[in-house]
């Protein structure tokens, strides 16, 4: 190569190299201003960062919750998860496990197999209590880390299971009150933030409060409408009729018409909301909610009602009963027309004491299909109740230009419709309150929470509530009612109703039967509604099988809310 072209390439590469310098020092002194900036000047927002990484969350309980009384339903109680750190070994396996083994009431052999594990974290055992946890803190064991975390309690068992609910803190699950309620129960008003290691022990510096590392943040309790006393009453008469007659499901519920404030509910089959988990889907679901059915002859008194507000009949309209009718291509007969085959012009106190369907018809017919649905509507059928529980359906029912006949005519009677059992405590408690309807509701809400959760609807005049109870109430005295009370004056009705097949092809051998009714029937202060599902043996009717766990349990609800009697109560005309 010639000298000269040797000496161009030198100073090419002087000339590149150059520029390499200068580009690297622009780059240090790029870099030095940037470390300045953010050491110096941005120090404040670095060290947030740091301890934005550094913080987490003090442990959260759930609130507790209370029936009125102050009775405790549900409740956290703090567990302990033992785990081994293989990179923190201070001892073996088998001195761990000789130390261990007694506590956690491992066998030895499981506990050394567990702990030579290769994982760097080795799950030992999970959900000890604080006892256990403290006998292996002791033991200062630095490789033996222990997590807490909490399970939720329910100190009363089975008791208001369906009201309730439960909660599953892993996968956040839950139902009933436990759902609905969750924002509440998980409320902290003043959530304490904590600094803390990798490994997660507390740093503690001179604005660190002692107290808040030992004591867990709880959110707020909340108290229940149930009383737990009248919970108990429901739920053991129930079973002891379900258990009698082998019914498939049944259920109580128990309110105050003037407040809409479920005092108990009684939900068949129950399950043990401490072990949901063993629980079927069937034992778990609320049906009372879900699940629809044709409500029989309850409905009779939603049809008098709904007449009577309408102008169409009075207290003292007379009906011709031809104890059969024929509407359409249906022939539809009272359910006593053997015995009775034309009882003639009956009272409203009648028609109720003698359940009769050609009455109940007839007195449908007076309405039109508009006049009559636009009252149904009124009372809530074909909506939710607004009920503060999970899983709540609308019912059934059809648009008035898709009635015929039959439909109307059925609809009298109780089978023209499908409703919840919520629907109609909530429909028969405007009866009970002067024609008003309350949100029925399960959780006690302050005067404010009341405001947005509880409603009043006015769905009848005044005057047709006191009528209609004063006819049932009439209707119960003057008869041989089996729920007929000694000291107080008592509104109700009963009824029966066949089940339809699951497939809607027609109707089953099965029965729903029913009652509902309120007393003091002259100042109703607690409206009972009682349904089972598929009893077996003997006469399967309202009167027969819901009946007479209505008259125990109205009996019993009366003592315990040391009811005033009202049997001296005297008709004003």
């Amino acid at each position: 190569m010639k000298r000269a072209d040797r000496e161009e390439k030198i100073k090419d590469f002087d000339k590149r190299l150059g520029c390499w310098q200068v580009a690297f020092a622009f780059f240090a002194v790029g870099l030095m201003i940037h470390l300045f900036f953010i050491q110096v000047i941005d120090i404040k927002n670095l060290r947030l960062k740091a301890k934005k990484q550094r913080s987490a969350q003090s442990f959260v309980l759930r609130g507790d919750i209370y029936d009125k009384n102050g009775i405790k339903l549900a409740s956290d109680k703090v567990l302990f998860d033992v785990y081994a750190r293989t990179p923190d070994y201070e001892h073996t396996p088998e001195e761990l496990a000789n130390m261990l083994a007694p506590i956690l009431k491992i066998p030895k052999s499981t506990l050394v197999q567990k702990l030579r594990r290769k994982d760097i974290m080795i799950s030992l055992k999970k959900g000890i209590d604080r006892q256990t946890r403290d006998e292996i803190a002791k033991l200062r064991l630095r490789e033996i880390p222990m997590d807490k975390k909490s399970t939720r309690v329910y100190p009363q068992g089975a008791l208001a299971a369906h009201v309730l609910g439960y909660y599953n803190f892993d996968a956040d699950i839950s139902s009933g009150v436990e759902l609905t309620a969750k924002d509440k129960l998980e409320l902290v008003e003043h959530d304490v933030k904590l600094e803390k290691t990798p490994k997660g022990d507390i740093i503690y510096d001179f604005g660190t409060d002692p107290l808040t590392t030992t004591r867990p943040v709880k959110g707020k309790n909340i108290t229940l409408t149930i009383d737990t006393a009248l919970q108990h009453v429901c739920e053991q008469e129930l079973y002891k009729t379900i258990y009698k007659t082998k019914a498939l499901r049944g259920t109580v519920i128990v309110e105050n018409p003037r407040t809409g404030e479920i005092l108990a509910y009684a939900v068949y089959p129950y399950y043990d909301p401490n072990n949901y988990h063993k629980a079927s889907y069937t034992q778990i679901k609320n049906w009372t909610l879900t699940d629809v059915f044709p409500p029989g002859s309850t409905f009779k008194v939603i049809t008098v009602a709904s007449a009577m507000d309408l102008g169409k009949i009075n207290r003292y309209t007379k009906i011709n009963d031809t104890g059969k009718i024929k509407v359409g291509w249906w022939d539809i007969e009272n359910y006593d027309y053997k015995a009775k085959p034309h009882p003639g012009m009956i009272s409203l106190e009648y028609l109720f004491e003698h359940s009769s369907n050609v009455g109940s018809v007839k007195i449908a017919q007076l309405m039109s299909a508009k006049e009559f649905y636009d009252v149904l509507k009124k009372f809530g059928f074909g909506n939710k109740t607004g009920i503060d529980l999970p899983g709540e359906s609308r019912g059934l029912i059809k648009a008035p230009n898709k009635w015929d006949t039959s439909d109307q005519a059925t609809m009298g009677y109780g089978y023209g419709t499908s409703v919840t059992a919520i629907q109609m405590v909530a429909a028969v408690s405007a009866l009970a309150n002067n024609g008003v309807i309350v949100t029925p509701h399960v959780i006690k809400y302050s005067a404010e929470e009341a405001a947005n959760k509880v409603t009043q609807k006015k769905v009848l005049k005044p005057e047709t509530a006191r009528d209609v109870t004063q006819i049932l109430t009439n209707s119960i005295n003057n008869g041989k009612s089996p729920i007929k009370m000694d000291k107080f004056n008592v509104a109700a009705k009963t009824g029966t109703s066949k089940k339809l097949k699951e497939d809607g092809s027609g109707y089953t051998n099965k029965y729903y039967t029913s009652i509902v009714g309120y007393l003091p029937s002259s100042d109703p202060q607690v409206l009972i509604y009682v349904m089972v599902d598929s009893a077996q043996g003997g006469n399967v009717w309202g009167s027969t099988i819901a009946a007479p766990i209505f008259k125990e349990i109205s009996s019993q609800v009366a003592r315990i809310m040391n009811l005033k009697p009202d049997k001296d109560f005297k008709e004003v005309n």
